[in-house]
């Protein structure tokens, strides 16, 4: 008896995803609950279980298609009596995503590993591509053991000079044919919403950046006197995060329109502070919320940004973690940037943007010294946040880096 898969909810407002990828194949068996396809939504993966044990039974879709809540996906033949029969079906299957050239080329990066415990994600295929890494040689590090990108990076960094050749082959074969390769990626549904928000952002608010510089001194010092008994204590690693979101909900009680947004003709101020951190995900960046965030820790802010950070790379973040959110920071400097204007996050009105931490000379007492420097950045809406706001705001926060001492006392 065939059980039918359809598109679950996906959450408040969100009527439609996108297939990402197929996690099992007509044929395969499928445990209860196991994960069986990934649809992209405008915030995250959404994985879809089958909600039955059996066989695995036809894609009622493809990759890349647009489903809506509801709609059918597959079919699972419950039981284990289907399992020879199963396979059948899949020579009919198979040609479904060949229109594309590139589409098929990385369909068969899974087949050849048969002994692989998942299908291969569209970035990693093209890593495994780029790389020439044999996936079958690839410990796998995300969720059921699936192999990530990093993963295939890290391959391609360690040296195999026997197993090296074997991959190579097909690319040679295959630059040799066209001499210069170009290769086209359907956009995720992720990457659309986000370039679709970015631009209204620019087309909607009046933005500006005003950059400040800290000296990190002081929380270098803090953080490396005391790093060790933190994790000791609170079991999650000290680092700068922590003391910049506590800094800025400070700062954000100083200078409230900076936690504030504009509704139509109305400034809407709030008296507390969701923040919205921006972290590494395979699909790209994404930003969940630390909720009531000036009333955490160090450590409570330390544990719930490596707790995003874990659940980003696994994929298994949820939609509500995503939404709401008062003010945004990023930190562009764990990807080496000096400076940079962020783009605020709608309906938000300003963003922090963090930088690289490196030694400049600065005059201190008369003297030039050296010290570790950072580049603030704040991008703000002119519209409802005055420049000697944004400075006021700067300042402030730039005051608590310098003396962590201020945050303990909330001075």
């Amino acid at each position: 008896m065939a059980t039918e898969v359809t598109v679950p909810v996906l959450g408040e407002s969100i009527v439609e995803a996108t297939v990402g990828e197929w996690l099992k194949q007509p044929g395969d068996p499928v445990k209860q609950d196991e994960p069986i396809v990934s649809l992209e939504t405008d915030k995250v993966a959404v994985e879809v279980p089958s909600p039955v044990a059996g066989v695995m039974g036809q894609h009622s879709v493809k990759v890349g298609d647009n489903v809506a809540v509801g709609a059918l996906l597959a079919t699972v033949e419950a039981g284990g009596t289907t399992v020879a029969s199963a396979p059948a079906p899949a020579p009919a299957t198979a040609p479904a995503p060949t229109p594309a050239p590139a589409d098929t080329a990385g369909q068969q990066a899974p087949s050849s590993t048969g002994d692989a415990p998942a299908a291969l994600s569209p970035s990693v295929r093209r890593a495994v591509l780029e790389t020439g890494v044999d996936p079958g040689t690839v410990k796998g590090t995300g969720k059921d053991g699936r192999i990530t990108k990093d993963d295939v990076m890290a391959a391609a960094s360690t040296p195999a000079p026997a197993a090296a050749p074997a991959p190579q082959t097909p690319s040679v074969a295959a630059a040799a044919s066209t001499g210069r390769k170009e290769e086209r990626v359907r956009m995720t549904r992720l990457r659309q919403t986000v370039a679709k928000r970015l631009k209204d952002a620019q087309n909607t608010a009046a933005m500006l950046t005003t950059f400040n510089d800290v000296d990190m001194s002081a929380v270098i010092e803090a953080r490396t006197k005391y790093k060790d008994l933190f994790e000791k204590k609170h079991g999650v690693r000290l680092g700068f995060m922590g003391f910049f979101v506590k800094a800025a909900c400070m700062a954000l009680k100083d200078v409230p329109s900076v936690n504030g947004q504009i509704d139509g003709e109305e400034i809407v101020y709030h008296d507390y502070a969701d923040i919205s951190v921006a972290v590494s995900a395979p699909q790209g960046l994404v930003v969940p919320v630390i909720r009531d965030a000036d009333q955490l820790t160090v450590a409570g802010i330390e544990k719930t940004i490596g707790d995003f950070g874990k659940r980003a790379k696994d994929g298994t973040l949820k939609m509500e973690e995503m939404k709401g959110g008062t003010f945004t920071i990023s930190n562009g400097g764990v990807f080496g940037s000096l400076m940079s204007t962020p783009i605020i996050n709608p309906p938000q009105s300003a963003v922090l943007g963090l930088h690289r931490i490196e030694d400049r000379p600065v005059v201190r007492d008369g003297q030039v010294v050296v010290r570790p420097m950072m580049y603030l950045a704040l991008s703000y809406d002119h519209r409802l946040i005055d420049g000697r706001e944004a400075v006021t705001f700067l300042v402030a926060l730039k005051n608590a880096i310098e003396d962590p001492i201020r945050i303990l006392i909330d001075l």
